[in-house]
């Protein structure tokens, strides 16, 4: 089925089942890599192994986010170019986005591989876990021109109406990471940049499968001689700058919490630090699959006027989010440690962690909404709205939190969580009222 026929004619209820419930399976997957990462470190390698994963999280963020600047942008205006027929448009920006994520990558890595020792000091590291974190960091580092390809062929994908073939894709990737990582750690002693390796050769692999499948020219999308312009770099830039300064911003904060929690906790704080984001990266990544796997549908509808279409939806998302974020509280803080265990070599860290799970949880009774509201704008192309939302979320409102919050020490950290959450979704409903009436004031030309 191609992208028009999948997300223009589609009754929404049905569109739901075909797109949202394979992206969400998708990021689960993808989500899994990342826990079996974080488990088979801190099992095989130790606590002071862990916490390096921890400090070198931010770094490779921001080198995926770069890419994300470009694969998020492009998907926006994309999507729309379809819905408006416009499909020259569309394989324009398609191509251009390929070649520009690569030189990114190129750029953004070379800095991070001779960066990495500086600003694993300036964060506090020292010895062994200097030495674990600048590894595990260059080699994502050297891979950077190709790997973060993989994210923006799963966004390509999914606009070209393969939603299952991206969810294929994403589950074959970590069922291979999985595998590739216990055979480099337990079989072949490879340490952390095993870990490291594992993973990005993965990626490498998913990202020539995609090549593979676009070459042919039968997909929706499909390669062309660019013609880059200035006003198409800026149409891409500022579709894609919301999730981008979300990272970067995001990562600000990881790099203030990993200061204080070495300070407040030692490599112990670290670890912790590195359970919770474990944790609330698999509720967040199936909210995001969800939600993003439905942003073209919203642009192609959007694109083509149809936005009773867009409402529908959007109804199914909001809801769906709930759903899943109320059920990642209830799994998190009645399951704190057991699900907390698997990462832990040193179990005396246990009870840390549970107290430390179970505040950061409160977050996801109600931080959905923000997600939510915020991927709504970026797909109908309202980047400043989003900017907003996520800057708040990402950064802002966590550093106005941290001196508040700071004279109780460990536990004003965890709190941070579910304030910045009930912050966030305040702001969220009052951007989205004040801006209801203007989205679709279109319709009515």
């Amino acid at each position: 089925m191609t992208g028009k026929k999948l997300y223009l004619n589609t009754k929404p209820s049905k569109l739901f089942m075909r797109a949202a419930i394979p992206g969400g399976i998708s990021m689960l997957a993808s989500s899994l890599y990342s826990v079996f990462d974080s488990i088979f470190v801190g099992k095989f390698l130790g606590t002071t192994a862990f916490a390096a994963l921890g400090l070198a999280f931010p770094l490779i963020i921001i080198n995926f986010a770069l890419a994300e600047l470009v694969g998020v942008g492009s998907s926006v205006p994309i999507s729309i170019f379809l819905g408006q027929k416009e499909d020259d448009k569309a394989n324009n920006y398609f191509t251009g986005s390929i070649l520009l994520i690569m030189l990114m990558g190129v750029i953004s890595g070379t800095i991070i591989y001779f960066g990495a020792p500086g600003f694993m000091k300036l964060m506090g590291a020292d010895g062994d876990l200097l030495s674990f974190s600048v590894k595990y960091t260059r080699i994502y580092a050297i891979t950077s021109p190709i790997t973060p390809l993989m994210f923006a062929f799963d966004n390509y994908l999914r606009i070209s109406g393969k939603v299952n073939t991206s969810m294929f894709i994403n589950i074959v990737a970590s069922i291979g990471t999985i595998i590739l990582e216990f055979t480099f750690i337990k079989i072949l002693h490879l340490g952390i940049e095993g870990a490291a390796f594992a993973t990005c050769l993965s990626m490498i692999i998913c990202v020539a499968v995609g090549v593979s499948l676009f070459i042919p020219g039968k997909l929706q999308l499909k390669f062309v001689k660019p013609k880059f312009s200035l006003p198409m770099i800026k149409q891409i830039y500022k579709n894609g700058i919301s999730p981008f300064l979300t990272n970067i911003a995001g990562r600000i904060f990881s790099i203030v919490m990993n200061i204080l929690l070495l300070r407040f906790g030692g490599e112990a704080g670290v670890a912790v630090y590195g359970v919770i984001m474990t944790l609330a990266g698999i509720i967040e990544q199936i909210l995001y699959g969800v939600v993003d796997s439905l942003q073209p549908a919203l642009g192609y509808n959007y694109g083509a006027r149809r936005f009773d279409r867009v409402k529908a939806i959007e109804k199914y998302v909001v809801i769906t989010g709930g759903a899943i974020s109320v059920f990642g509280f209830f799994v998190m803080f009645f399951f704190a440690g057991q699900i907390s265990v698997p990462f832990i070599k040193d179990l005396s860290l246990l009870d840390m962690a549970v107290v430390a799970v179970r505040i950061s949880s409160v977050a996801y009774l109600y931080k959905w909404f923000g997600t939510v509201v915020q991927c709504f704008f970026m797909a109908l192309e309202k980047p400043m709205q989003a900017m907003t939302i996520s800057l708040a979320s990402a950064c802002v409102f966590p550093l106005m939190l941290v001196p508040i919050l700071l004279p109780i020490k460990l536990s004003g950290l965890w709190l941070n969580f579910p304030l910045t959450g009930l912050f966030t979704t305040i702001l969220a409903f009052v951007i989205l009222i004040r801006n209801k009436n203007k989205i679709f004031a279109v319709s009515a030309e």
